[in-house]
């Protein structure tokens, strides 16, 4: 069965005090389904320039995006999480920046192709998900074929999916969805030992605040990297 987010009629119902809060930062936050109505439209009605677009599905404490959006200044990039107090802290922290070339979704990552027309995106970003661990629990992974189309059909042709996670079981999940859509995605470059392996890919440049836990405890980066066959 298809996870509801993923319906087109799909809408957000919450009633959480921070969804509110975040209503302060409107001049770069877009909330639930407000994203959607630029879908086809980002550069031109958000960012009003060219450039080469990019999406963060679970931005967390933005530690990726902040100095991503600073070494790319002529790239736009739009962060998403669905965490509501995550998110407000979040906003807090990016409303000090001087660079603007960045928008914040307080929204769903199943929603990326209602978010962003086909062919809108040059790359996606997929950093440390719950993995969520419980067999009962594997229908929530977001890598998986909904999801894996979803993308496919919003990157433009070669756009690029890095995906980097700290989790052995759900990296093993990754490859065999990702193999199993293989008429999708050309996989190249996939690691269990990121910083071992390709100590200089952008990828092993970046370190997120969760990855410098799990490399302090000694966990090695699992990474795949993948290429849209359009």
């Amino acid at each position: 069965m298809v996870d509801y987010s993923f319906k087109e009629d799909f809408k957000y119902k919450h009633e959480n005090p921070y969804h509110e809060r975040l209503g302060a930062f409107s001049d770069f936050v877009l909330r639930d389904n407000e994203a959607e109505a630029f879908k086809g439209k980002w550069n031109k009605e958000i960012f009003k320039r060219d450039g080469e677009l990019f999406l963060e599905i679970g931005t967390g404490a933005g530690h990726f995006m902040i100095d991503y959006c600073a070494d790319h200044p002529h790239h736009h990039f739009v962060g998403l999480d669905y965490r509501f107090k995550r998110s407000f802290a979040l906003a807090k922290k990016l409303s000090t920046l001087e660079f603007t070339n960045f928008r914040y979704l307080r929204a769903k990552g199943e929603r990326v192709e209602f978010m962003f027309e086909e062919n809108e995106l040059d790359g996606i970003f997929y950093f440390f998900p719950d993995p969520w661990p419980k067999t009962k629990h594997h229908k929530k992974r977001l890598i998986q074929e909904p999801f894996l189309k979803s993308a496919h059909k919003s990157l433009k042709p070669g756009g690029i999916f890095y995906i980097k996670t700290d989790h052995d079981d759900y990296a093993a999940w990754m490859e065999r969805e990702i193999k199993a859509q293989s008429d999708l995605f050309e996989v190249i470059l996939e690691s269990k030992d990121l910083r071992a392996e390709y100590p200089d890919h952008m990828l092993a440049k970046y370190t997120t605040g969760f990855e410098k836990i799990f490399l302090s405890q000694g966990i090695k980066i699992k990474a795949f990297v993948l290429r849209s066959k359009k």
